[in-house]
């Protein structure tokens, strides 16, 4: 039985991102299926597939479970604000 995985280099958020209270600059965005990020590396935050880069973004701690990804990120730049 195999297991469906993509291998990511850029975070989707689709404005879904959850901001983590208790710490700064640092979200949670949960994703559909089994998806791997590189862990403390800098990559690419995007709004949509075909939108600009908004932002650079580090994962660090990423969890899979029921056909569901979940990643923290902490936002190392943001080219724009909105």
């Amino acid at each position: 039985m195999s297991m469906p995985l993509s291998l990511e280099w850029c975070i989707i958020t689709h404005g879904e991102e959850m901001r983590v209270e208790e710490k700064e600059n640092t979200f949670t965005l949960k994703l559909n299926g089994y998806q791997l990020f590189p862990i403390d590396q800098f990559i690419d935050i995007k709004r949509t597939d075909n939108a600009e880069q908004i932002g650079t973004a580090k994962v660090v701690e990423m969890s899979w479970f029921a056909n569901t990804t979940v990643i923290t990120y902490e936002l190392i730049s943001l080219y724009n604000v909105n």
